[in-house]
């Protein structure tokens, strides 16, 4: 064997003329800082370095945030902070130890989840002080889940310029090779802190025999220098809802956007059950997983709540620590084998299962689907509407009036089978993580049905006494007279637009047969293929003069469609019924009739069934109304723009004088036969003009004179004021939010037959493929 002699390059790890041991002697450093360049707010934190050759270096960070290893081994170290939580803040603690998916969260997380970012958008500063203080090379921008043991309760990690240099972590040794090294088995009784890894394990690694082994943890740095870190704050962001019971508008435009979303996949990658990987991930855009397992825990604003969706309606985001999100459960086989190992089969817990109902795949599915989610002060419910033309046109028509097991009266039971199918999957979550937050229910369409009886039901379980608040969309109704007055307590917002057909229905007098199946199957071809024609043919074969009457349950808030003589069109959210319309003496078109306001013919309503779209009617309605009352509330003025009602004082006083010069015209001629026709038919046109207008000026004159406070706007965030103004920043940085009150909001009229078509099957050419909601006709 030759000896040569050892390079100069090599001389600094190597002794003599021969290969020997590594050697000692190296120093490395690091500073943990916040996006401000400050150190402190990781000031006395443990930290564990361990070298090339596993030689474990424990210590604390300084007050600025800075450690140091002295005489370590050569070559890179891996640095870790996993130190547990050991303070006493409640919403920590009780994260750390509820009885189900307790969090490993660590004194880092605690520390990260207390700074601000730099840019109130979140994207990463480049303008970070301290990293001049860095060696070159060895600035890094890292997250706390790369320094921790557990991350699958942490964010996915957000774009970076400057990451952690993988080359230097790729050259921490996974396993030593010509050593046995312990690592952590999760399978093994004890926790695997036992268990070995030897060469021969390695070698059967390497030919391909046995599974990779782990990854080291930890953030690789440099020997030999000073690295800067710069901790990302770990906060999130949180669509703001109000829990007060009263109504106010934040909760019209935020709720309306998860109805809406409702409508989506969960969008879990992978999508199986069980789940056989040891992670999951929510890709899927827009999805209810991707909107609070991926991008706003990552502090991304998002707009997408249905796929066909083009305008840009953003939530009003309120930004809180990480731990106050609405949460995802972490998915992690090795820290809860007992719910998610994936030899659990159909009773593995994941994400999917626990945060999303869809039973299309069950046994005698109702094809029920739904979102959960909460945090520490609120638990949402979102009920998804009509989707499907098959499972849901039965539940729709399936009008026979059942006994209300839970309480008192009748109920549909169409909509009351998918309200017990609903019920289980949110009592199962109540169970898990209800520790007495409000409890908020929202559905549009069948979903609002349903969302009423299940929040009954709710209400109704002595083992959670939860307090429910309610919102709901174009919903039909569902219950008779008596369950509506057991009902009372349950605070319920009624939202309805004008002319959406699906509040007028299952009419008053609609009691179907239970066994529906054979003229439903006639029928409903009939319905698909010629809409309006199959329409009377449908009703005319489930009508049954049985049973209390339907009604509807809740508050009724109406959008007012209001039209000008220039063609535009605004809409104002009113209360029908309420003190200020009926001090003012409004004609009987204001008063409410079966639950409504009284509206066109129910023909008409069917051929605006765009009325009923969320997003092309409602989202916007209920956008221009949050963005009217604020500029009310602002500016102390009244709902009712100064414009509109001089707008319609003018049309009315504009039609008035072409009523006297026409009616002049008359009397200057009284034998001109030739004309006395067409003066008749534009006398009869001008007066249902100008009744029309007259309607509407009297709407608008209660409104005019109404205020609003700014807890009818806020709801419970009023008192917070400070916290409202820096949401409100960051939704006005959005130029869509800045525009003009909206004005054109109602779904075109059709102009002819192909039209009309189009506009009840949701703007689907005729003999395209199209999903109709039929619970908007019976």
């Amino acid at each position: 064997m030759s000896i040569e002699t050892l390079a100069a390059s090599d001389t600094p790890f190597m002794g003599g003329n021969i290969h020997a041991c590594p050697l000692r002697g190296h120093s490395t450093s690091f500073q943990l800082v916040d996006e401000l360049g400050n150190g402190k707010p990781y000031a006395g934190l443990p930290y564990e370095v361990t070298d090339y050759e596993d030689t474990v270096y424990k210590g604390k960070l300084d007050a600025a945030g800075f450690g140091k290893v002295d005489n370590h081994f050569c070559g890179p170290v891996l640095l870790k902070l996993s130190q547990p939580y050991s303070g006493r803040e409640k919403t920590y603690s009780f994260l750390c130890e509820r009885p189900n998916y307790p969090l490993p969260i660590t004194e880092l997380q605690v520390r990260a989840e207390k700074t601000r970012f730099f840019n109130k958008t979140g994207i990463r500063t480049q303008e970070n002080p301290a990293k001049d203080l860095a060696d070159p090379g060895a600035y890094y921008q890292i997250e706390v889940s790369e320094l921790v043991k557990h991350a699958a309760h942490l964010p996915p990690l957000a774009f970076r310029s400057d990451p952690p240099n993988m080359v230097v972590h790729t050259l921490m040794r996974q396993p030593a090779k010509t050593r046995t090294f312990t690592i952590q088995n999760p399978g093994a009784p004890d926790g695997g802190m036992s268990a070995v890894v030897s060469p021969m394990d390695t070698a059967m690694v390497e030919l391909g025999f046995a599974p990779p082994l782990p990854k080291p943890k930890g953030i690789a740095l440099l020997p030999n220098k000073h690295h800067v870190l710069e901790v990302r704050p770990m906060r999130a962001l949180r669509p703001m809802l109000s829990t007060g019971n009263e109504f106010c508008a934040l909760n019209l435009y935020q709720l309306a956007l998860m109805s809406t979303l409702s409508y989506t996949d969960f969008g879990q990658d992978p999508n199986t059950q069980p789940v056989e990987t040891n992670s999951v991930a929510f890709p899927l855009q827009p999805s209810s997983g991707n909107w609070f397992g991926h991008a706003l825990p990552q502090f991304d604003e998002l707009w997408q709540v249905d796929a066909t969706q083009t305008a840009k309606h953003y939530p009003l985001y309120e930004e809180v620590p990480y731990s106050k999100r609405l949460e995802v459960v972490p998915f992690d086989p090795q820290l809860y084998p007992e719910v998610n190992a994936p030899e659990l089969g159909d009773q593995q817990e994941n994400p999917t299962k626990l945060h999303f109902l869809d039973d299309r795949n069950q046994a005698n599915n109702t094809d029920t689907q739904a979102f959960i989610i909460h945090h520490d002060g609120l638990i949402l419910v979102s009920v998804r509407g009509t989707s499907e033309i098959g499972p849901d046109a039965w539940l729709d028509a399936d009008a026979h009036q059942v006994p209300f097991e839970e309480g008192d009266g009748k109920v549909h039971n169409g909509f009351y089978r998918a309200a017990k199918v609903a019920y289980a999957f949110v009592v199962k979550y109540l169970d898990k993580f209800f520790s007495g937050q409000k409890v908020v229910v929202t559905g549009h369409s069948l979903g609002g049905a349903v969302a009423l009886i299940l929040s009954e039901m709710l209400r109704r379980d002595k083992r959670f006494t939860p307090d429910i608040l309610l919102y709901t969309y174009g919903a039909p109704r569902a219950a008779d007279s008596t369950f509506l007055e057991g009902a009372k307590p349950l605070i319920h917002h009624r939202i309805v637009n004008h002319n959406d057909p699906v509040p007028s229905v299952p009419s008053t007098w609609m009691n179907t047969p239970s066994n529906r199946l054979p003229s439903y199957a006639t029928h409903g071809v009939v319905l698909a293929l010629q809409p309006a024609g199959g329409l009377a043919f449908f009703i005319g074969g489930i009508i049954n003069f049985m049973g209390d009457p339907y009604g509807h349950h809740g508050q009724l808030r109406h959008f007012m469609p209001v039209d000008f003589d220039d063609g535009r069109r605004s809409s104002i959210l009113w209360e029908p019924g309420c003190s200020t319309i009926n001090d003012h003496g409004c004609a009987e078109e204001l008063r409410q009739i079966n639950g409504l306001p009284k509206r066109d013919s129910f023909l008409r309503q069917l051929i605006d069934n765009g009325h009923h779209s969320m997003v092309s009617s409602y989202i916007p309605a209920c956008w221009a109304s949050l963005r009217r009352w604020q500029e009310a509330q602002e500016l102390k003025r009244s709902l009712v723009t100064l414009n509109e009602y001089e707008w319609i004082s003018g049309a009315l006083k504009s039609i008035d004088e072409q009523l006297r010069d026409l009616n002049r015209r008359i009397e200057g001629n009284p034998t001109g036969h030739r004309n006395h026709q067409q003066n008749i038919q534009e006398t009869e046109t001008l007066k249902k003009e100008r009744e029309k207008i007259a309607q509407t000026q009297a709407r608008l004159f209660a409104l005019h004179r109404q205020t609003v406070t700014e807890a009818e706007v806020y709801g419970s965030y009023a008192d917070q004021p400070e916290w409202v103004q820096d949401s409100l920043l960051r939704w006005r940085a959005h130029p869509e939010n800045t525009a003009k009150e909206q004005l054109a909001m109602i779904p075109p009229d059709p102009e002819d037959h192909e039209a009309a078509i189009a506009a009840i099957t949701g703007g689907f050419a005729p003999g395209a493929p199209y999903h109709l909601d039929i619970d908007s006709i019976v």
